[in-house]
């Protein structure tokens, strides 16, 4: 479940249609019904174990977390199950890491399946590997030393607390890989140019080669629909100006919905038709925080179906996100794919996929200041009144076709295998 999920699956499903390579995804539990998906926990008694896992993980930092908004950006990966001896890490030539915290892989299983000597790639969906156990650090520079007195994230920091033992641990364990050759080293891809470049400052990771590949997205599943047709499908209004919002989750505090209720609030205050602006919430949502809103809202809650999906992409004359922790995120990507311009602040690798006007390039969307509801009101007012719609949609497509196709980013992953096939 989560971005860094369905970013492994698509992979594998490019991986799949590639001849020459046989792929299989291990994972903790199994979610969806995909005969090359193959979980650990399968039986009634396993599943109880990598909950009881998770758990332990949670608790072990509970007591030294600095409050509970942020219990879910820190893994001190004291909890995991041991794969090394599994027979398909066994049988494997190259083995690819993603997304392995809460519980599946601890620090003890990294550092077994590293001794075992075969090629690793590891795809980074955010900062974890090269960190202390925060997944994103914010301004927090101390990652390009030996982390320690972690304000953000701990209760009591010190230069000796959780975070500075956790990479002295790391430290142990990947020190040695560098010395390896490279065909038997270890390979560190990020999802974004900014990611990439905060891996190449980290002390963890000097000496690793780190390379950027965006994720993959079939851009022609993820393609534009007609608007009309999208909106009387779903039961949305075709005379309206529609902001879309999507989060698995939106009361996660990293989602910033709070700056996009502000920015509306703004919108509204500010712009002569704001009785044309209506509003679409995808995700999990909480009705109270809808009926805040300043504007009318359909909530649509959680939706699986991705055809679905993409028309609610369609349906949109914007997509708005208004993280203030981001990697790639893919709703941006599969938004534009879809036609829809966005508007989004400038963090992470969101600068990568939104291009202004003024940037010399054919503008995406808007790229607002960081944490600034102000200009968040000022990109959506943009798009939906000032741009040239026709233009912008064209654009944002493009960008997607020409950097996250399917196509365009298996040929990076290939090079990465090939340099270390045996």
């Amino acid at each position: 479940m989560g971005g860094a999920a369905i970013a492994c699956l698509r992979l594998l499903a490019i991986l799949e249609k590639t001849e020459g390579i046989e792929v299989t995804m291990l994972v903790q539990e199994k979610k969806r019904d995909n005969p090359k998906v193959k979980a650990i926990a399968e039986t009634w008694l396993q599943k109880k174990l990598a909950f009881e896992r998770f758990v332990r993980e949670r608790l072990y930092f509970k007591f030294q977390e600095k409050n509970k908004e942020v219990r879910f950006a820190f893994s001190p990966a004291n909890s995991g199950i041991d794969i090394s001896e599994h027979p398909l890490v066994q049988e494997a030539d190259i083995i690819h890491l993603h997304w392995i915290n809460f519980g599946f892989l601890s620090l003890k299983s990294l550092e077994k399946l590293f001794k075992l000597n075969k090629p690793i790639v590891w795809t980074l969906h955010d900062m974890w590997a090269f960190t202390g156990g925060c997944h994103h650090s914010g301004d927090c520079e101390n990652y390009q030393n030996s982390c320690g007195n972690c304000i953000q994230y701990l209760k009591n920091p010190l230069p000796t607390d959780l975070s500075n033992k956790i990479w002295q641990r790391k430290n142990t364990i990947f020190n040695p890989t560098p010395t390896l050759p490279n065909r038997k080293g270890v390979n560190m891809v990020a999802c974004s140019q900014w990611l990439s470049n905060r891996a190449k400052k980290s002390s963890l990771l000097k000496g690793f080669s780190v390379k950027a590949i965006p994720n993959p997205l079939d851009t022609n599943l993820f393609s534009p629909k007609n608007k009309v047709d999208a909106r009387i499908k779903l039961g949305l209004p075709i005379d309206k100006k529609l902001i879309l919002f999507v989060a698995a989750k939106i009361s996660v505090i990293w989602k910033g919905f709070s700056y996009f209720q502000e920015a509306l609030e703004i919108l509204k205050t500010q712009h002569s038709h704001h009785q044309d602006i209506e509003l679409v919430i995808l995700g999990e949502s909480d009705a109270e925080i809808i009926q805040k809103l300043p504007f009318k809202a359909y909530a649509l809650g959680r939706i699986a179906d991705v055809n679905q999906i993409v028309s609610i992409y369609s349906a949109a004359d914007v997509f708005v996100t208004s993280s203030i922790q981001e990697n790639l995120p893919n709703t941006i990507m599969e938004a534009m794919a879809c036609g829809t311009p966005a508007v989004g602040f400038e963090v992470g690798g969101i600068p990568e996929m939104i291009k202004n006007q003024s940037s010399g390039v054919p503008p995406t969307g808007f790229l607002a200041k960081y944490k600034s509801a102000e200009s968040l009101a000022e990109g959506m007012k943009w798009v939906l009144f000032d741009a040239n719609c026709d233009e912008l949609s064209k654009n944002a497509r493009q960008k997607v076709v020409d950097n996250y196709s399917e196509k365009v980013v298996i040929e990076q992953y290939l090079e990465v295998y090939r340099s270390m096939a045996l």
